[in-house]
């Protein structure tokens, strides 16, 4: 009998469980045998691996084989396996020293002709191999540069099975010319695309990306998109069409401060799984920007799909800007659902096959006209829709969703003087940029030793204790939870954007000022109070 095991990585979403792959030889009929709950394309590795070995120039063992994935009890999904699948099985029949390959973490689907072909989930494959002890792993060429992202792991990139046995033997390495395909994305990659999710990140030159100054007037939005990146606020636009809620929301990622290394691995690992990662940049370091179509479905957006699940537009969005225009017109349920992660900052998903978590911290951005015809505004617009008409609109956000709305702002129409002026005062997305960067740094000095970076993520029990506001600055929050107008945690969100408000503002601590600005913002449209402008360009 012959035996020789390696190992790979099964994926559980973007969480990795490394899977020992071993490989038996017994005396009897030929034969192919793969357990260890395998799917559909995993089974029909035992095609690929066969034809792979044979064309690479080696003899397939004509004995009874057995390969098993251990633990057996966790699903494995994929085509990733193939070549730890085929190390294995050389290792057995005496190809390849058994030795050689005990301590290798081996990752990568294989052509018919040998080739080694990358996959998606290089990088949560390799780090869970790097939290397990391992210190070598051999990925396609392709994939090489994403997983040599985790500190501490040898990464070996290889173009063919052939190169593969070569340097396990100590064998002159062949050339291989390089894969007719080009690069990533490769087409086999782009199984878990969502359509219409519409994924990007923020520019790499700001010279070249939206930027804030394009946008012609809007003050009080300007100045609710400036506190929104300062806190992690989410934002609600509502207003007519053509007004510049899009223009708005597109520049909102250009605000963000780029991500810290923890984050960029963080988003990069999801886009890895989702196939997603851009052609020459393995490291995703900006803010992702994620705008799906309304007619998204619900495991498009919050993850989902036929066994395990998989990342949804929420996940894709982590760490970044969650946009989705026309709000009123997504289905209910998807807006409803959007409840949990909004709280918690991740989604749980549960299905037959498994349950997994999947992180889901990000910037929600809605943005609605404020009626069926879109043409009501408070500057006196005619309208077409009845009031039951323009209520059945508006009460498709429900009271629960826009109760974890912190920022709501009535964008109205352009006028022509603020259209046709030349040379304005409208600041860039670098300069409003800067200042989001100094309200974010107080912020991460005052919660130095908390599990908390942003004033969005403060619990209100913590608001209300630790970090008080001035003395007397609540007397106009205390007046509208008295009348009703706001629940308990509404008065937290509020704390929260008055927090970021006095950030911005340079000050130790919101007084009542700060207060008036957030309850301003929190009851959005419109609100007979002047919006305080302590920074920036003075809304109006």
């Amino acid at each position: 009998m012959a035996f020789a095991r390696t190992c790979s990585v099964a994926l559980v979403g973007v969480d990795g469980v490394v899977v020992e792959v071993q490989a038996d030889l017994e005396p009897g009929v030929a034969a192919f045998t793969l357990v260890g709950l395998p799917d559909k394309a995993l089974s029909e590795a035992r095609d690929r691996v066969r034809a792979a070995v044979v064309n690479s120039g080696e003899s397939w063992p004509q004995r009874k084989l057995t390969v098993g994935l251990s633990p057996a009890s966790v699903p494995k999904s994929g085509s990733g396996f193939d070549l730890a699948v085929a190390c294995a099985v050389l290792a057995a029949a005496e190809r390849l020293p058994p030795p050689a390959i005990a301590d290798l973490l081996v990752i990568g689907e294989l052509g018919l002709d040998g080739r080694v072909r990358p996959v998606r989930g290089v990088l949560p494959s390799v780090l869970a191999a790097a939290e397990a002890g391992y210190r070598q792993v051999v990925v396609a060429e392709q994939t090489a540069a994403e997983a040599a992202l985790v500190p501490g792991v040898s990464v070996l990139g290889v173009r063919s099975l052939r190169q593969l046995i070569a340097l396990l033997t100590d064998a002159p390495v062949p050339e291989e010319p390089p894969d007719p395909v080009g690069g990533r994305p490769d087409p086999l990659m782009a199984g878990l695309l969502l359509p219409g999710s519409a994924v990007r990140g923020t520019a790499a030159d700001p010279a070249f990306g939206p930027d804030l100054a394009d946008v012609a007037g809007q003050g009080e939005a300007r100045q609710a998109l400036e506190i929104a990146a300062a806190g992690a606020h989410h934002l609600y636009l509502k207003g007519p069409p053509g007004a510049g809620k899009t223009m708005l929301a597109e520049r909102l990622p250009g605000l963000l401060p780029p991500l810290t290394q923890a984050e960029a691995l963080e988003v990069t690992a999801v886009h890895s799984v989702a196939g997603l990662l851009p052609p020459g940049r393995p490291l995703v370091d900006v803010p992702p920007y994620c705008a799906p179509h309304h007619s998204t479905t619900m495991p498009a957006i919050v993850g989902g799909g036929s066994g395990l699940p998989r990342p949804g537009a929420v996940s894709l969005a982590h760490r970044g800007v969650l946009f989705l225009d026309e709000a009123p017109e997504f289905p209910v349920r998807v807006l409803d659902a959007l409840r949990q992660p909004l709280e918690s900052g991740e989604v749980v998903i549960a299905r037959s096959a498994g349950s997994l978590r999947l992180p889901a911290r990000f910037l929600l951005c809605l943005a609605a006209n404020p009626c069926p015809c879109g043409r009501y505004s408070r500057r006196g617009a005619s309208c077409d829709c009845t009031p039951a008409m323009v209520s059945r609109y508006q009460g498709r956000l429900s009271g629960p969703l826009l109760d974890r709305v912190d920022l709501r702002v009535q964008v109205d129409p352009v006028t022509r003087a603020e259209l046709m002026q030349c040379g304005g005062r409208a600041e860039s997305t670098a300069v409003v940029a800067e200042r989001v960067r100094a309200a974010r740094a107080r912020a991460a000095d005052r919660l130095q030793g908390t599990p908390w970076r942003t004033n969005s993520q403060v619990p209100g029990r913590e608001l209300r204790s630790r970090w008080r506001p001035e003395e007397g600055a609540l007397v106009d929050a205390e007046r509208e939870m008295e009348r009703g107008q706001l629940t308990a945690r509404g008065l937290d969100r509020v704390l929260r954007v008055a927090w970021t408000v006095a950030d911005l503002a340079g000050r130790a601590a919101p007084g009542r000022s700060e207060l008036r600005t957030a309850l301003v913002l929190r009851r959005g449209f419109p609100t007979g109070l002047p919006l305080p402008g302590p920074f920036g360009v003075r809304a109006g």
